[in-house]
This record gives structure tokens, sequence and C-alpha cells, in this order.
């Protein structure tokens, strides 16, 4: 695609419209949506007329703009994050069942943690993970996870990219390197407070070859009151089923 001129393709352009819309702003102006894409007005003007017409935008009655069906039919036609959902979804629920509370499958996705599932209750407590919505690696305990069941070379290429990387109370990327090395041998993560004072959060990795993380599945709990041990025989009973259930291990 042409680039304009600041150098940016058309391409990197329409990502960054609709990167511009999230749970916080799922509807804008065009105006808005220059804005937050850093677009030039006519061009978002330009790119959006396009966009609706192949449904990735639709606008509401008042004008204003909001993503579209077709980038939904598009993900689910064919899309690994898709099978992973559904092979998780009845391994999920039988957590939820047991721990009563929020339980969310993660994946690794550009040093952040994308949450692909969650089942919550109506008593579940305040969880700041949505779906499809991402998290810092090292500010949830399913981003720990994760991490810690990564090769070493994706672990220390995360510290380098960031080297103030800690828990509360860790000194930095040192301490947090231990951090991993603890969570690896225990074979699960439990952080209390991490994202909200009042949870904890508990993940445990859904393995693949070489004993690597292809998920995290993890629960929030309340913080006082929920024994971590009581908690964590669902969640590896759970997570050896997602992993037979996509084929990461053998039966």
């Amino acid at each position: 695609m042409a680039n304009s001129k600041s150098g940016d393709s058309s391409l990197d352009r329409l990502v960054r419209i609709l990167g511009a819309f999230d749970a916080d702003v799922p509807s804008m102006s065009v105006g808005v949506l220059a804005v937050r894409a850093d677009v030039p007005l006519a061009t978002a003007y330009r790119l959006v007329d396009q966009l609706v017409a192949h449904n990735f935008l639709r606008k509401d009655p008042s004008g204003s703009l909001r993503l579209g069906f077709g980038l939904w039919e598009l993900a689910s036609r064919s899309s690994s994050a898709l099978t992973l959902r559904e092979a998780a979804m009845p391994f999920m629920g039988d957590v939820q069942a047991v721990v009563g509370q929020h339980t969310q499958l993660g994946v690794l996705q550009n040093d952040e943690v994308l949450f692909i599932e969650r089942l919550s209750g109506r008593e579940s407590v305040v969880n700041q993970a949505r779906v499809a919505g991402r998290l810092p690696v090292h500010r949830t305990s399913s981003g720990v996870v994760l991490l810690a069941f990564s090769p070493t070379h994706v672990q220390e290429s995360y510290l380098r990219r960031h080297p103030t990387a800690s828990l509360p109370g860790d000194a930095g990327a040192d301490d947090f390197r231990r951090v991993l090395g603890i969570v690896r041998t225990q074979g699960y993560a439990a952080l209390e407070g991490l994202v909200d004072e009042n949870t904890t959060g508990i993940a445990v990795p859904v393995l693949g070859q070489g004993d690597t993380a292809i998920a995290a599945l993890g629960v929030v709990v309340a913080r006082q009151g929920v024994s971590v041990h009581s908690v964590l025989p669902a969640l590896m009973t759970g997570a050896r089923g997602i992993a037979r259930a996509v084929g990461a291990r053998p039966d």
C-alpha cells in the first residue's frame, strides 16, 4: 500500500483506526477517531467509508462509529484463539463450578496477557481482566505463569525490554527473575493484591511440547478466606484437560 507523507502505509493507518476502539471507548465520532488514530481528518473519512462498506466498522443512528461484525466474522472462521477457547470451555466450566469465582484463559501476546475467555458468577469478586483485553505480564498471575513457562530466551528478552519489571516488594528484574524460577518449580503462581488489593490471582500453565506454556488457566478469588491449595487441584486438572483437548499433550 502507498505510503503517506509521514511515511506510514495505508495498512498502518487502517490498523491504528481499528485499534483505536476498546472497552473504555467503544464508539466515537470520525473526528475523535482521527485524533486517537493519529490520522489526518480527510484520510480518516476516506478510510472509514471503506471500512463501513466492508462491515469492519458500523455507524450508529447518531453517526458514532463502532467496530463491525465483519471483524468478528473473519476471526471466527479461522483462529487459533478460537480453537483454544472452544477446547478450554468445558474444563473452564468445571473449574468455575468448583471455585465459584472468575475463571479465565490467557495467552502471551506482545509482552502482555491477552485474555480469550472468562467465566464469572453473580458473586464473583472484582476482576480487571476482560475478554479480548490485555494486562501487563508482570502485573497478573496469568502473565507470570506464562513467562515462567516460556523458554529462557523469551524470559531474558522480556526482561531486557522491561528492566524495571517487578512485583510489589521486589527490587527489580533480578528479583523478578527469581520469582519466575520459583513459579516454574512449584508449577503455579498465586499473587495477592496485584491488580486489586482485595483479590488473589491463582494461575497454572497449560503445557505443550517441552513443558512450554501455550496458555494460562487462572482464577481470581477473594484475598481472605480462600486457600490457594484448595483451588489448585481443579486448576491443574483443567489445564491438563485443555492440553489434551488441543493435542498439546497425549492422552
